[in-house]
């Protein structure tokens, strides 16, 4: 059996990819995508939000955070019991153990010598540690693992690294494999659509080097493009809702309504601080302290920019009816290193994110025209379902108790973002519809189920149509309960299995 892996952007051959600390250059840089987003009246700021999702192989692994997180128990029984059979957890994590390369934990739930580097942090910034305490000085309990199946507390996260190097899914899964002789690897390629003939995907059409092509499909097409550009491809291809195919003059293989709904993400609010001193990352923007932290990294793979940044976080209660916490912390040793996110007075400061992890909005993405070249039109809908912005509203409030406490205050000269003035329930809440960003989490556009709105069957086989599969975050009934990117590799696992022969 022989693979050609299609990419859009270009190699992962950037320096800045594989060092832990140089996230905020992957976060800003030119390996993104921005697409714009139909903000909801009320929500969001003047310019025009986007979505921003990664154009380089490896996709989002290879410019993230890196934080590793599988979610809880109940969010696959949720998958379950909307249609996805043999997705429950106990099904689930022995793929999650089959990826896995920790090197920390090996037991019930972890597991050793998996492709994927799962690692502690080296580096953790005395901040971090201030922000901990605090943290369980507001009644938190630590959490030394957060991926054990209770994510309840506050700790440091594991991210997917090794020796001090990223381990995206490119580096895990595709840089051992590219020596094979039947492996074909083809960056700067887009795809514009999937051929069908006779119920049955057969090839694709891509540009390359300005140049369009056909290549056909032996035996199956598998679409990872994710939860954006996965359903705008099978959309153009003719799978999707037959009455919005037809208006756009697309001719329909298949009635697929779901295509492009139930769309999720998380939504996030950043909190930032202006510190009384150099006590974060923000002082390494300075040359000197700069040439330090690479010399450290270049010598030793230690040091800062053996972190991800990101070291800290929690999961905590908004809605204190959930049974598993519904609101994730990231404790962010800077100000200004997340794109939207702007530096503060005196160049030194911190900032608190903080999302909501388990969406009760639905949006959708639909195709703005025929072209290939045109962007959907992404709808997220953020807060069209009041208990997200109540939820995210009072995980606001416990994120400001947090940063009073005195084992992190000692640090803060002001509160930045929001007003310091802004301290009632109802100022918070309106503060947060209007400042809430993208997480750029986006999932579940393609919903693995067994009803009509569902787009693939529990193998991911899109339905009514033969050789084709969806393995993406576009697949997820529901968005899992933190970062998904470990359960993204975690459905390439099962992707791989089924397609095995």
């Amino acid at each position: 059996m022989s693979v050609a892996l299609l990419e859009e952007g270009p190699p992962d051959s950037s320096p800045y990819i594989h060092i832990p600390g140089a996230y905020y250059k992957t976060a800003q840089g030119p390996l993104l995508k921005r697409l714009p987003w139909e903000p909801p009246p009320g929500l969001g700021p003047s310019a025009t939000p986007t979505m921003v999702q990664a154009s380089v192989l490896g996709g989002g692994s290879s410019v993230n955070a890196m934080i590793y997180i599988r979610g809880v128990p109940s969010d696959y029984e949720r998958w379950v019991a909307l249609g996805a059979t043999g997705w429950s957890y106990d099904d689930v994590l022995p793929y999650f153990k089959r990826a896995e390369d920790n090197n920390r934990f090996c037991n019930d739930v972890h597991s050793i010598g998996g492709p994927l580097g799962v690692s502690d942090i080296d580096y953790i910034h005395p901040l971090t540690r201030a922000w901990l305490q605090a943290c369980q000085q507001a009644g938190l309990p630590y959490n030394p693992d957060f991926n054990s199946g209770n994510q309840t507390g506050c700790g440091l996260y594991q991210i997917t690294a090794k020796n001090g190097r990223r381990s995206s899914a490119a580096v895990a899964y595709l840089k051992p494999a590219r020596g094979r002789s039947n492996l074909r690897v083809l960056t700067k390629t887009t795809v514009t659509r999937i051929i069908v003939e006779n119920g049955k995907a057969v090839g694709v059409e891509c540009i390359r080097n300005g140049n369009n092509s056909i290549l056909w499909a032996e035996r199956e097409v598998i679409l990872s493009a994710g939860a954006i550009a996965t359903p705008k491809l099978l959309m153009l291809s003719g799978i999707g809702s037959a009455d919005a195919l037809e208006r756009q003059g697309i001719p329909v293989h298949v009635d697929l309504p779901g295509v492009g709904q139930n769309l999720q993400d998380h939504i996030e609010i950043s909190l930032i601080y202006q510190l009384n001193g150099p006590h974060s990352y923000d002082k390494y923007k300075r040359p000197h302290w700069k040439a330090a932290a690479g010399l450290n990294y270049a010598l030793f793979r230690g040091g800062p920019a053996s972190s991800n940044l990101i070291e800290g976080g929690a999961f905590w209660w908004g809605n204190k009816s959930e049974k598993a916490p519904d609101i994730q912390y990231f404790m962010v040793v800077g100000a200004g290193i997340e794109e939207g996110v702007d530096a503060v007075p005196g160049g030194n400061g911190c900032t608190v994110n903080l999302g909501q992890i388990r969406p009760r909005s639905r949006g959708e993405v639909t195709l703005r025209s025929a072209n290939p070249a045109d962007t959907p039109v992404i709808a997220p809908r953020y807060f069209s379902d009041p208990y997200d912005l109540d939820a995210i509203t009072d995980g606001t409030m416990a994120a400001i108790d947090i940063m009073e406490r005195p084992a992190i205050s000692r640090y803060l000269t002001a509160r930045q973002t929001p007003s310091p003035m802004i301290r009632a329930r109802d100022e918070i809440k309106d503060f947060c519809r209007k400042n809430a960003h993208a997480a750029l989490h986006p999932s579940g556009t393609c919903r693995m189920g067994e009803d009509e709105m569902a787009v693939v069957d529990p193998r991911l086989r899109v339905r009514g149509i033969e050789g084709l599969r969806v393995a993406d975050a576009s697949i997820m009934p529901t968005l899992i309960s933190g970062n998904p990117n470990a359960v993204c590799i975690m459905i390439g696992e099962r992707a791989a299995e089924f397609i095995r022969p």
